[in-house]
């Protein structure tokens, strides 16, 4: 291994994140729940647009760290876009070669900025192959399969260390409720909802931790049931949260409640929010808050007050192409106009 190489890349790494200033935390005001306070992390923000900017740069980092990365290391992902356009981001500044495996269902926004960082897209018909697929071409090329699905969850110091939890945490210190009462997250790897809820248990903190799964997405009924076998035979049509496998970078062990948002109510709630901010937000999104609205409306009617945090994990741009068109979304999601009701009640 090249130690003044892998001495740079990681000064490389930490300049960039030095360069870019923390997410913004919105406070989203309900008149229908005055007493019960709303709070968005915008990880839209981010360089590379989402969410999974943090976890990139964590995965470089766990990588280089443990000499798995040299400076001529082709890095393979499996990915449904998003991880794989900030990963791109990452081999581009460090001059690696870089393939992502993604479903042929991917948003071609997603592609496109892929290829922008200079990535390949290596597509499959469905997206249970991503991992084998992965594995192949790392092999074949003598490459390093980054692996999100795996080491998602320990590539991220919970403990702190400027992870998305302290931040939080931190932002919050000067609102009313300084400890919210709950934090509502989306899974995908998994590994936020790990970060969060260790994070947690580690500061003492009381915040519940509610993980909110879309429909095809099997991490609910592993919750339920414990059984790490199960699996679905189709992906989640909510693009970036959901897995047809249980991914080992979900701890249920940290999860306080889960909840099952049917996509439909995922699409509404993402047309709901975005009216309310005014600027489109991805369809993750609308799966969170859909959570934060079911537990803001148990809170009202329990006589609770406090604050509810979740996350606006990417920008609905990514996706002018797909569920902003109501053709694709008729065809693909179908009609879901009835949620709107419920959705009403909280302007």
């Amino acid at each position: 291994m090249n130690r003044q190489w892998i001495n740079w890349a990681i000064k490389t790494i930490e300049a960039d994140y030095t360069r870019s200033a923390d997410t913004h935390l919105i406070r989203l005001d309900l008149k229908s729940h005055p007493n019960i306070l709303i709070y968005l992390k915008d990880e839209s923000t981010h360089p590379t647009g989402s969410l999974k900017h943090r976890l990139a740069r964590s995965l470089f980092l766990y990588a280089l760290c443990n000499g798995k990365i040299n400076e001529d290391t082709p890095i393979i992902e499996s990915s449904s876009g998003s991880t794989a356009v900030s990963e791109a981001y990452f081999a581009k500044l460090l001059g690696l070669p870089f393939i992502a495996v993604v479903p042929k269902s991917t948003a071609r926004e997603k592609i496109k900025q892929i290829e922008f960082y200079n990535g390949q897209c290596h597509l499959v018909e469905q997206t249970d192959q991503i991992y084998a697929v992965s594995r192949e071409l790392a092999e074949q090329m003598g490459g390093f399969y980054m692996d999100q699905f795996t080491f998602a969850e320990r590539a991220t110091d919970w403990r702190g260390n400027n992870n998305i939890a302290q931040s939080i945490f931190k932002q919050m210190a000067d609102e009313p409720f300084s400890i919210p009462s709950w934090i509502v997250m989306s899974p995908g790897t998994g590994g936020t909802s790990a970060t969060l809820g260790r994070y947690i248990r580690f500061q003492q903190y009381e915040t519940e931790l509610m993980v909110v799964d879309p429909e095809h997405s099997v991490f609910y009924d592993y919750y339920q049931t414990q059984d790490v076998t199960l699996t679905h035979h189709c992906g989640s049509k909510i693009e970036g949260i959901g897995r047809p496998r249980v991914e080992p970078s979900f701890i249920p062990g940290v999860v306080d409640e889960m909840l099952k948002v049917p996509d439909q109510a995922s699409i509404a709630a993402m047309h709901w929010l975005s009216a309310q901010l005014g600027r489109k937000v991805g369809p993750s999104s609308g799966t969170n808050i859909w959570g934060v609205l079911h537990l803001a409306d148990r809170m009202k009617r329990q006589g609770e007050t406090g604050a509810i945090v979740s996350l606006i994990c990417d920008s609905g741009e990514r996706y002018l192409n797909t569920y902003y068109n109501d053709q694709w979304v008729t065809e693909n999601i179908g009609n879901g106009h009835h949620h709107n009701d419920y959705l009403a009640q909280f302007f």
